[in-house]
C-alpha cells in the first residue's frame, strides 16, 4: 500500500528503541520519526492516540499525510520492540530481516530471545540496580556459543536479520557500563567488565561487535556522546 507510511516513536536514549532504528535502516523502509523524550512529561496525545501504556518504542502504520500526534483511527497501533520487528520482517520479506525457511527462522527468533533474556536484563540491571558482573559475561558466552564457528558478519546466515537488530543496541552500550563505568553497582566493577570481556574466551563475540559497530545502519543511529550524557544523569552515582 503505497500511501501508507511507518511513523516510529522513540528514544535515542533507549536500546528497545534502538532495535527497530537499525531494522528500519538496514531493510531501507521508508518512514519518519517522532522522538519522545521519556525523562520529561509525556505529551497527553501520546496514551491517549499512540500507546495507552505509555511506552517506547511504538509505531503507527497508516496514512502517509497523517500527522504523528494525531493518526488516524483506522492505523495500525504496535508496541514492544520484538513484536514491531517481526511486523517489520513480515511487512517487507525481501528485506531478509527473517529467512524463509522456517527452521531458519526459528533459530533466528531462538537467538533474538537469548539475547534479550541472557544479556540484556542483566546488562540493564548491572546498570540500575546492580547484579553480579558474572551474570553479564555468562550472558556473552550463550551468545558466543550461538553465533557462527567460522568469522562471519552476522549473527545468523549470510544476512542481518532481526537477531543482529536484538544484539547490537545492547552492544553499542555496553562500554557505558564498561568503559565510562556507568552502573549503580559497585565502584569500579564497570572497568573489570571491561578487563574481562578483553580476553580470549570472549574473542569471537568482540569481533562480531566490532564489526557490527562499524556498519553504516549502526553510525547512523547511535551517538554515544549523546546517550553517555543522558546515562549519566538518569544513573548517577550516589
Amino acid at each position: 500500500m503505497p500511501n501508507q507510511l511507518i511513523t516510529i516513536y522513540r528514544c535515542k536514549a533507549s536500546p528497545y528503541g534502538h532495535k527497530v532504528d537499525l531494522a528500519l535502516a538496514e531493510a531501507k523502509i521508508p518512514h519518519r520519526v517522532f522522538e519522545v523524550k521519556l525523562y520529561d512529561k509525556l505529551p497527553e496525545w501520546f496514551t491517549a492516540e499512540v500507546n495507552p501504556a505509555g511506552k517506547v518504542p511504538a509505531i503507527i502504520y497508516g496514512p502517509a499525510d497523517d500527522r504523528p500526534e494525531n493518526p488516524s483511527q483506522s492505523a495500525v497501533r504496535l508496541a514492544e520492540s520484538a513484536v514491531i520487528l517481526e511486523f517489520l520482517a513480515d511487512l517487507y520479506p525481501e528485506s531478509g530481516l527473517l529467512p524463509k525457511d522456517p527452521i531458519a527462522r526459528a533459530k533466528v527468533r531462538f537467538l533474538t530471545e537469548v539475547v534479550s533474556s541472557k544479556f540484556a536484563t542483566p546488562l540493564i540491571t548491572f546498570l540500575k540496580s546492580g547484579c553480579p558482573m558474572e551474570d553479564i559475561l555468562k550472558g556473552v558466552e550463550t551468545i558466543q556459543d550461538l553465533l557462527p564457528d567460522t568469522p562471519n558478519e552476522f549473527a545468523f546466515g549470510n544476512t542481518y536479520t532481526i537477531a543482529d537488530a536484538t544484539l547490537i543496541p545492547f552492544i553499542a552500550r555496553l562500554p557505558i557500563t564498561s568503559k565510562y563505568d556507568i552502573t549503580k553497582y559497585l565502584s569500579g566493577e564497570g572497568y573489570q567488565l571491561e578487563a574481562e570481556l578483553q580476553k580470549p574466551k570472549y574473542a569471537r563475540f568482540m569481533q562480531y561487535s566490532r564489526t557490527m559497530l562499524e556498519r553504516p545502519s549502526t553510525k547512523d543511529t547511535y551517538d554515544e556522546e549523546e546517550v553517555l550524557s543522558i546515562w549519566k544523569a538518569k544513573f548517577p552515582r550516589h
